[in-house]
């Protein structure tokens, strides 16, 4: 009865902390609304961007550094002024993008994006700041960007791009800046950008790395064309899994503004059928010719299969999200919540818990009493490790009566990896790991620190 009535207290706690947090939320709606630029909720008609007959004084004045070059001049500085893009992502590669746009006198630019501000993403989202947490992305850089330049044309959308909304907006810009950090919405901007006949400027980065390719440009390859397949939802880091330094974006960022910039003047982009790859460990830059457009592209190609937009999230496999992903990989009776672990605790049964985040993370924090034993040496059956493991495991049994199977809990982050390291363990024979009775503990460090410990440190 007693664990039914903390049970039952825990699961009102969480009911009650969100009510509170979807109060909190729309206040921040309110607010939203009733500040900076016009917030777009859905997909609207726009009015055709008018062109300029000419530069004025105060365009003159502004552009000049710029309009001294030959390559650009003033015509090239008339075509920046009526071309519109559409940036798709307004996070670490959105923000140095959309600024360098707005200080050049791109002439509309639309700011898609359906999160809010986290602290956690001004260390690389630049037009962002403290005061703006909690406030919808667009509309946080969309502000930042009138303060910089007034003169443009800034439509912030806070809507998450699908397959109802995509054609329909798109089709209305003349250049697509793909920001996004998941699968999903690559290929679902690939895609519309074919159907609509858009050149697409696609920009990735993780950890000190980037790349840079420009799509379906000038009879270029589409990213079907490259990547017909999409890769294994497992496979797949984002920045939230596996860390970016935040200059990276920004330089990847700027590169992206760089070609879109290139096209929209009139000077033509040179990474039609390029990979552009930057390496910050070493501060090198390497350029990869790809292969041409493929003649069997299922949606470029001579005769498309796809020929209208799909259920993107069902094709990959994933969602359409940068957030840390959830895994499900084990049954309900393999895993614990936050709240019965620290019943474990609370009752001082004996037990081991097996921490298995890479050394990195476990120097940010971790629980004291935990064993760190990072998943990639339990994949890789290490023996040094393995014998740690059958060590404490030992100790373990001998705190123990009775034949029981010594019990062992697996925590990481979020709960993913120590799925992975239940299906490990359990892989392994008796003469590596003696018997145990091994689960995971649902959403890892981050569950305990929302719901167990609030002073526990979160990343």
């Amino acid at each position: 009865m007693g664990d039914e009535m903390r049970c039952l207290k825990a699961r009102l706690e969480e009911r009650e902390k969100e009510v509170a947090a979807l109060k909190n939320k729309l206040a921040r709606v309110e607010k939203d609304r009733a500040s900076g630029p016009e917030l777009y909720e859905e997909v609207t008609p726009l009015k055709p961007l008018m062109a300029k007959p000419a530069l004025s004084n105060e365009d003159i004045m502004r552009y000049s550094r710029q309009l001294l070059l030959p390559e650009l001049g003033v015509q090239g500085q008339l075509n920046l002024s009526k071309t519109s893009v559409l940036v798709v992502g307004c996070g670490g590669l959105g923000c140095p993008l959309a600024q360098y746009l707005a200080a050049a006198g791109i002439g509309r630019l639309g700011l898609l994006d359906y999160d809010e501000v986290e602290l956690s993403n001004l260390h690389r989202q630049v037009l962002h700041g403290e005061e703006t947490q909690g406030q919808a992305k667009a509309l946080s850089a969309a502000s930042a960007v009138k303060r910089l330049n007034s003169t443009v044309e800034c439509l912030p959308y806070r809507l998450q791009l699908s397959p109802g909304n995509a054609l329909q907006l798109i089709q209305q810009y003349d250049i697509v800046a793909d920001c996004s950090d998941n699968v999903p919405t690559r290929y679902l901007v690939n895609d519309a950008c074919v159907l609509s006949g858009k050149p697409l400027v696609s920009a990735s980065a993780l950890r000190m790395e980037g790349q840079l390719t420009v799509y379906n440009y000038r009879g270029g390859p589409c990213y079907r064309c490259l990547y017909p397949v999409p890769p294994p939802p497992e496979t797949v880091t984002n920045c939230s899994d596996g860390g970016v330094l935040g200059v990276v974006p920004g330089i990847m960022g700027c590169f992206q503004a760089l070609e879109v910039l290139k096209i929209a003047s009139g000077l033509g982009s040179s990474c039609g059928q390029k990979l552009l790859m930057f390496d910050a460990q070493d501060t090198r830059l390497r350029s990869i010719k790809l292969r041409p457009k493929q003649a069997g592209c299922a949606v470029c190609g001579e005769e498309p299969s796809v020929t209208q937009l799909v259920d993107y999230e069902a094709f990959c496999g994933s969602a359409a999200s940068d957030k840390c992903r959830k895994l499900h990989l084990l049954s309900g009776d393999q895993r614990i919540t936050v709240q019965d672990y620290k019943s474990i605790i609370d009752k001082a049964e004996p037990h081991l818990l097996l921490d298995v985040r890479p050394l990195v993370e476990v120097d940010i924090c971790h629980l004291p009493f935990s064993l760190n034993i990072p998943l990639s040496r339990l994949e890789e059956r290490k023996s040094e490790h393995i014998r740690l493991l059958q060590e404490r495991i030992s100790q373990l049994k001998q705190q123990m009566e009775g034949d029981c199977r010594p019990p062992v809990y697996v925590i990481c982050k979020m709960g993913n990896d120590s799925q992975k390291a239940v299906q490990a363990l359990e892989k392994m024979s008796g003469s590596e790991v003696d018997s145990v009775s091994v689960k995971d503990i649902c959403g890892g460090l981050s569950a305990w620190a929302k719901r167990i410990d609030p002073t526990f440190p979160q990343y």
